[in-house]
């Protein structure tokens, strides 16, 4: 089953860089301590080993799900986005409706969400409630601790 997820050039690179630290620096790493643990003798009772062999195996899993997400990956031509409803990488200026704050968000892929940078994930009960909607709409979207009620204000690309 494939799973496309759509990222900027820059999350993208930014996934890239990850998987190629892991392999050419973690991955050599975990080797050199799986030989350093079999070196220090009888494996049947070397819980160093032991812990070595289970980090690498940790290790190659989030590589493989890394290579996964990079080979399912798409680049969007933000430049092609459509601005009249809100879709991933949008940026969004909402009104809270209940103490009339506005605020922005950028809609990203989960693995590029930021909120101190302003980039909520698309996967997210607010960037789910938002998907779709149009400016001058409101967007009523249940959260763990209650309904929030927005209106979205402006719909932009980059």
């Amino acid at each position: 089953m494939s799973n496309v997820s759509y990222y900027t050039e820059e999350g993208l690179k930014k996934l890239r860089d990850e998987l190629d630290h892991l392999r050419d620096v973690e991955r050599p790493k975990a080797s050199q301590a799986i030989a350093d643990a079999r070196d220090k003798g009888d494996l049947s009772e070397n819980a160093e080993y032991d812990a070595a062999k289970e980090a690498q195996g940790m290790l190659e899993m989030k590589i493989a799900k890394l290579e996964e997400t990079v080979a399912n990956a798409r680049v969007i031509d933000e430049s092609q986005l459509d601005t009249s409803k809100v879709l991933i990488h949008s940026n969004v200026k909402l009104k809270n409706n209940k103490n009339k704050k506005t605020f922005s968000y950028k809609l990203v892929a989960q693995s590029e969400a930021d909120l101190k940078a302003g980039k909520i994930s698309v996967d997210s009960p607010i960037g789910k409630g938002l998907l779709g909607k149009k400016e001058g709409e409101k967007a009523e979207i249940k959260v763990p601790n209650g309904t929030l009620e927005f209106t979205v204000l402006e719909i932009s690309r980059d």
